[in-house]
């Protein structure tokens, strides 16, 4: 409180403001349920702390959720401290594809799996329907920290609505910047997406065949990745060689992957992406 204490006296006075204090320490699904509960506009728009929206963000998400049948959307998301490391040089090219292969393919069928929570629209009249089922999830028998936007997208799904992505508008945010903080961050989302996947089953024949397709290999991909390189460590071990194959396999279908984003973004420093995969796998297997 003392270091927002500075922000907060700026802005007491503002009549475009109002600042809730709780009373302690509650996470941020129950802050922003606080925050939404207590405001009154048609749209509610959630920005992470460490993130900063392009001037335009609001006027471009509100004209998508024109359509009353899209509850929820999202911008683009890009990493402010890109230029800060190896790693968040890595990890903003990995938001770009997250966001403009992943999120934009899911868009084109009616369905993002996952509005960000750094830079997301909702429409208030969807989030009254969901609120109480948004405050009272568990997970393995207490109240769930974790993974709010991608278990209230799929809330907004099961409700009936649309989720869209909106990738000309732009939002910063600060990424890790070491192995630590990233891994914990990875395993976190990853808890998040084999969790809220099977909340999402029942809803999955209800949309896009495609929908179906990209879910499972989201969860899928990754096991099978592990599983592959850890049949070809025991095969190293047992036999003393791995076959030339599987190392050209994966190095060819990363390039690949690489290249066209390089071609699509016009960036040939997606070609530099091709590292995240040997870090990914060396992720796997911690």
């Amino acid at each position: 409180r003392d270091l927002v204490a500075p922000v907060h006296k700026i802005y007491a006075n503002d009549p475009r403001f109002s600042i809730i204090l709780l009373a302690n320490n509650v996470g941020k699904r129950k802050a922003q349920i606080a925050a939404i509960r207590s405001s009154s506009g048609d749209l509610v728009l959630n920005v992470d702390s460490d993130t900063i929206l392009a001037a335009d963000v609001v006027t471009k998400l509100v004209l998508k959720m024109h359509d009353p049948q899209i509850g929820a959307a999202m911008g683009q998301l890009i990493a402010s401290n890109r230029s800060q490391t190896w790693l968040t040089r890595l990890i903003d090219m990995e938001y770009w594809l997250a966001c403009n292969e992943e999120r934009a393919a899911q868009a084109r069928f009616g369905a993002v799996m996952c509005c960000c929570g750094p830079c997301a629209m909702y429409r208030r009249s969807a989030l009254a329907l969901l609120l109480d089922q948004y405050e009272t999830q568990f997970f393995r028998g207490k109240p769930s920290d974790f993974g709010e936007d991608r278990h209230l997208t799929i809330l907004m799904l099961k409700a009936g609505f649309r989720t869209e992505y909106v990738s000309d508008a732009i939002a910063a945010t600060v990424v890790p910047d070491r192995l630590g903080p990233y891994l914990r961050q990875q395993l976190r989302w990853a808890r998040s997406t084999f969790r809220d996947t099977f909340l999402a089953l029942r809803l999955l024949p209800e949309l896009d065949g495609y929908l179906t397709l990209d879910v499972i290999g989201q969860n899928l991909g990754p096991l099978l990745l592990a599983l592959s390189s850890l049949a070809a460590l025991a095969q190293l071990l047992i036999a003393g060689s791995v076959p030339w194959w599987t190392g050209l396999t994966i190095a060819a279908m990363t390039m690949v992957r690489c290249s066209v984003a390089a071609i699509r973004a016009r960036e040939l420093r997606f070609l530099g992406f091709s590292l995240h995969t040997p870090i990914n796998i060396f992720l796997l297997l911690l």
